[in-house]
Parts: C-alpha cells; structure tokens; sequence
C-alpha cells in the first residue's frame, strides 16, 4: 500500500509563550501543500525500514515512521512485521513539515492497511507523541493552531486559484536555535481575520516570529523574498523555523525566477 505525505506551510507563526515543560506556546494556520514525499508498507518476515531519494541524517530508529509503526506495535502486539520505504522528496530543516507528515501518514496508512478502526480522534493522539507538528496531518486540512502546535482549529480557506513558489536554499535551521532568538510576546494581530483579508494585504500584516532572527543570520536569504516580491509574488514569507521561503501567484501565472544555484524551487 502506497501514500504520499505532503508538507505543509505556515501562514503567520507568532510565539506566544514560554511553558514550563520547556516548549513554546504558539499560534499560526498550517496550509497543506501539494509537494510530497512516498511511504509504502508490505508485509516481510521482520521489520524493516528504507529511504531513498533525499539523504536523511540521523539513525533509521530515530525517523517518525519507524516510530510510528512501534507506538502503533506496543497497543496492537498482533500487527504483523512490515517493511518500509520511504523516498524524500521534501527538503528537511526547512520548515516545510515533511518529517511530521511522513510520521501521520504512515499511523494512517498502517490503520488503513490492517484495519485497527481507529479514529481521527485516536491518530491525533497517536500523532502527538510523535511530534508537535504531526497532529495536522492527520486531519491535512487548513488549521488554526495553537499550544505547541497540536490543538487545532479547522477554518474556511481556500487558496486554490493560487500557485506556490517554494525556494529551499539549503540551510538546516536547528529549530532550538531558533525559539532561542524569539522572545515570546502577546499578539495583538488576529490571524484568523488576517487571512480573511485580501492576499494582497498580507504583506503588511501576515508575520513569522522566526523570520527576522534567520535573516539577521544568514543575510543570503534576504534575496528570496527580494526576487519573489519582483517576480510578482502577492505575498512572501519564510514557513516555519526556516529555511525555506514561499511565494504566493496568481494561479498558472509563475515567471521565471533566477536564483542561486544553491537554491532548490518547488512549484505547487
């Protein structure tokens, strides 16, 4: 049985608070994507787990879709051994979610595949030990979230008569290092009425917290939204903790762009 995850982006990111756990509370909407990486499962005679296409760092235990199948293994001591192969294709460090999707997936795929009739309510629980992120993937629907990023809130959005222009410079931003240079802060700014508002009107009013401290760091990155914004980007802004870019157009209406050899460019 074959899936493909998608990744997501942010559309607003603003921390909010500092929590005693030692996380971070937050508010942003989670958009899906349609950039993917693949997950298939088969049955075989012992676990097994395999990646292609974009090199993974770290030990195969550690990825999110070997978790997956464990958390999953420890409730149901019945669940046959599988293999499986996942092939990259999403940009990791880059803010884009492809580890978290990848994590929710393969809890979806597996329930799917030998039917354990677990809800959207239980995968989300499922979801949440694997990741802050991971619990949207399950519902991969537009979401108001908030906590560290696993209560959410489904909303009416709708950006399909819109391309995504996608820039990855390479730059694996260390998500800890990140939240190190944010300092939590009220937000005055209602994203769910910001996004009600014309795409146009974004720029002035749509922020990512964790933009400013990347692009004080790595000063390259300021040409991204430069080239975007003269490309014809309606709006502009770094997903996540970085360091990936996108860019919103006009549906059908992306111009060339000329970057850095270094930058990798999606369109979805």
């Amino acid at each position: 049985m074959v899936s493909f995850p998608n990744c997501k982006i942010n559309l607003g990111l603003h921390i909010t608070e500092k929590r005693a756990d030692g996380y971070h509370n937050l508010e942003t909407i989670f958009y899906p994507i349609n950039l993917k990486d693949v997950i298939e499962i088969i049955h075989s005679k012992k676990f097994e787990f395999n990646i292609s296409g974009l090199k993974v760092d770290g030990n195969e235990s550690d990825n999110l879709c070997s978790k997956a199948y464990h958390l999953l293994k420890k409730d149901f001591p019945s669940l046959p051994d599988i293999k499986i192969w996942l092939h990259k294709h999403i940009p990791m460090g880059a803010g884009l979610g492809g580890g978290s999707a990848d994590g929710a997936f393969t809890l979806k795929l597996i329930n799917d595949r030998f039917h354990l009739n677990l809800s959207s309510n239980q995968l989300i629980g499922y979801a949440s030990q694997l990741g802050s992120d991971c619990p949207f993937f399950i519902l991969n629907k537009p979401s108001f979230a908030t906590g560290r990023g696993e209560i959410l809130e489904l909303i009416n959005l709708d950006l399909s008569d819109y391309s995504f222009v996608l820039i990855y410079p390479g730059i694996h931003i260390s998500t800890n290092w990140a939240f190190s240079q944010i300092k939590p802060h009220s937000s005055t700014k209602n994203l769910k009425e910001i996004i009600q508002l014309p795409t146009e009107l974004w720029k002035q009013e749509l922020k990512n917290d964790f933009e400013e401290p990347v692009l004080k760091k790595y000063a390259e990155l300021n040409s991204i939204k430069e080239k975007l914004y003269e490309a014809g980007a309606l709006y502009v802004s770094m997903t996540g903790s970085g360091s990936a870019f996108y860019g919103i157009f006009k549906k059908n209406n992306v111009p060339a762009i000329s970057l850095s050899n270094n930058f990798k460019t999606f369109v979805a």
